[in-house]
């Protein structure tokens, strides 16, 4: 089976081709740091067999958190915890990356100050933002940087960039978040400064594999359709080495929902010269080897199926006899 055959990011093998979505567990507490829950839940879909581990959107700033019970990396009190997952993700058996994260307008923390590129709330229980100043993006830029030196002294793999489901980096992206006059809005090329210099200031820091993960459709008349995220990823293209392909977010509409209705976007992401990692509610074993070999996606990334079943693959593989699979699912229940 193609599932189970091995692939490249840059120069890091992954051993097959499932690839664990980043999920918000909301299980930290106010400090932002690792519980024990995290090494469980992680270590778990390690042991699983899948071959990436991609944790929840960890915040490059305190402010930057969806909640207050979010993941943090703007702390260096934060290391020994993440280092600790990373070891766990490893002794199962998979790589680990960290998506490195800014919630923007979409942070709901009592008591902190909410920023955006514009002053446009996201929906009527939410926050009106404080729109950024310059110097105020510049800070954020740094934090970004500062989250993927921390990343790599606990030993991460893979850094994913979160610029997508209408969180910060995509607000600047958006034209429906983003109205600013200045260097960083109006055209294409402007509202994609942002997301460039964070992944530059990262570059600087990080030789690694680094990974985008974008909202290649805003489901809005008026915002990006996939051409559009695809002229952004082209202007960043050789500072990334795939793309993690979602769609929505950046404003309240929820999209009609089925098995792989987001991998018709990955798989122009992928015509358009790029790696890819794809996915959206897929469940079946058999679907996912036909999008394999059908070349829509490079590999799959599995959310709610891995929730329930963090063994998902390992039981493919005994239905299938893959050899160095089951072998870890012996090894796993021994």
């Amino acid at each position: 089976m193609t599932l189970f055959t091995q692939l490249d990011i840059k120069d890091l093998t992954l051993k097959n081709r499932l690839v664990m979505a980043p999920m918000c567990m909301y299980e930290s507490d106010k400090s932002g740091s690792a519980k024990p829950f995290h090494f469980i839940h992680y270590g778990a879909r390690a042991y699983g067999g899948v071959s990436l581990v991609i944790q929840e959107a960890t915040a490059v700033s305190a402010n930057g958190r969806i909640s207050d019970q979010d993941l943090g990396i703007w702390n260096d009190s934060h290391i020994n915890g993440l280092k600790k997952i990373v070891k766990v993700i490893h002794e199962g058996g998979a790589k680990a990356a960290i998506q490195l994260a800014h919630a923007g307008r979409k942070c709901t923390i009592k008591n902190k100050k909410i920023v955006a590129p514009s002053a446009i709330a996201y929906s009527e229980r939410y926050k009106k933002p404080h729109a950024l100043t310059i110097d105020e993006i510049q800070e954020i830029v740094l934090a970004f940087q500062k989250g993927a030196q921390r990343a790599k002294e606990a030993g991460y793999d893979v850094i994913e960039v979160h610029a997508a489901h209408g969180y910060l980096i995509n607000q600047f992206l958006s034209p429906l978040t983003n109205k600013r006059s200045d260097i960083y809005g109006g055209n294409l090329t402007n509202r994609t400064r942002f997301l460039s210099e964070v992944l530059n200031a990262i570059r600087l820091v990080w030789d690694g594999p680094l990974v985008l993960r974008v909202s290649a459709e805003e489901y809005d008349k008026d915002g990006h359709t996939t051409s559009e995220t695809i002229e952004v990823l082209l202007k960043v293209k050789h500072l990334i080495d795939a793309v993690n392909v979602s769609t929505g977010g950046v404003v309240p509409i929820v999209p009609e929902v089925f098995e792989g209705y987001q991998i018709g976007y990955a798989q122009k992401i992928k015509e358009a010269g790029f790696k890819v990692i794809g996915g959206g509610f897929i469940r079946d074993p058999q679907y996912i080897e036909r999008i394999l070999n059908e070349g829509k996606v490079d590999f799959v990334f599995l959310g709610r199926e891995l929730l329930l079943n963090p063994f998902f693959l390992q039981r493919v593989a005994k239905k299938h006899q893959q050899d160095f699979v089951i072998k870890a699912y012996k090894r796993s229940f021994d």
